[in-house]
């Protein structure tokens, strides 16, 4: 942790690489546990685990004690009870979107981000299924890179800019989740001029945002900083925003309420969110 990786873009592009890595190791690593006959447990909050979870996770954590010593880790399937990480940190999850993995859908990733103040300044989201990982850190690049489960960064077979867009003049193309979508969130988007609804799970939807494929991305209820950091790093990057849903900023790191966010809304177009919230 030397290099002062928020402000330094060549020790950010550094550390993306190295995220970037781990992401894809533990991306193989589920897809080689992917069964239909998975074992899968279920946690005290009542959402499920599997082995693919823990063995990502054992990947991630590994790789970020081996090349970042002494950083905190915060991570869903890891103790993290009462922990107060301090200004700087690792957010990850493992296995975002475990229901869908269950049910044999291609939507679920793994999330990692690195957080300074609060604030999540580089994110990595791998969608293994797909073969995609969406990546970026604040104030610098943006991109996404098809990359087979297990391959280092270099072996992408493309690499795409990502910019998130201006809202067009035909409407807004809303981010929804599949499993998720309160009346709150209905209530929400009928607010606004929708001309289309991408239903999806885990950070995807993030990630649609991202590359200019959505617009915007509401949930009203609690969820957790691990499921979001990646992805709220990723949209910042490509010059989006993600805020509370009153329009003030997130902020991360609180173990206070064992990590909760009461909701979040993300938007491609900045001045979009001024004129609604």
């Amino acid at each position: 942790m030397s290099e002062d990786w928020d402000r330094n873009p060549a020790a950010a592009t550094r550390l993306l690489d190295l995220l970037t890595g781990l992401a894809s190791q533990a991306a193989a690593a589920i897809m080689a546990l992917r069964s239909p006959v998975l074992a899968v447990k279920t946690k005290d909050d009542a959402s499920p685990v599997t082995a693919a979870d823990e063995a990502a996770q054992s990947i991630i954590l590994d790789g970020l004690r081996r090349h970042l010593p002494g950083l905190p880790i915060v991570s869903e399937e890891a103790e993290h009870a009462g922990m107060l990480p301090g200004p700087r940190f690792a957010l990850v999850d493992p296995l975002d979107g475990t229901k869908e993995f269950i049910s044999g859908r291609e939507d679920f990733t793994v999330n990692i981000a690195l957080i300074h103040d609060g604030v999540p300044r580089l994110g990595v989201v791998g969608a293994p299924a797909m073969g995609l990982i969406w990546r970026g850190f604040v104030g610098g690049k943006a991109e996404r890179l098809r990359l087979k489960p297990g391959d280092a960064p270099d072996a992408a077979t493309e690499r795409v800019a990502i910019r998130a867009r201006p809202v067009p003049a035909a409407g807004l193309t809303a981010a929804v989740s599949r499993s998720h979508l309160d009346s709150a969130t209905v209530e929400f988007l009928a607010r606004l001029k929708v001309n289309d609804q991408i239903g999806a799970g885990s950070a995807v939807k993030f990630c649609r945002i991202a590359e200019g494929s959505a617009d915007v991305y509401p949930r009203f209820g609690t969820t957790c900083e691990w499921d979001i950091a990646a992805g709220h790093a990723v949209v910042m990057a490509a010059g989006g925003i993600v805020t509370a849903p009153d329009g003030t900023a997130l902020s991360y790191g609180h173990g206070e309420r064992d990590f909760r966010v009461p909701g979040f809304i993300a938007w491609g177009d900045p001045a979009a969110a001024r004129r609604v919230i």
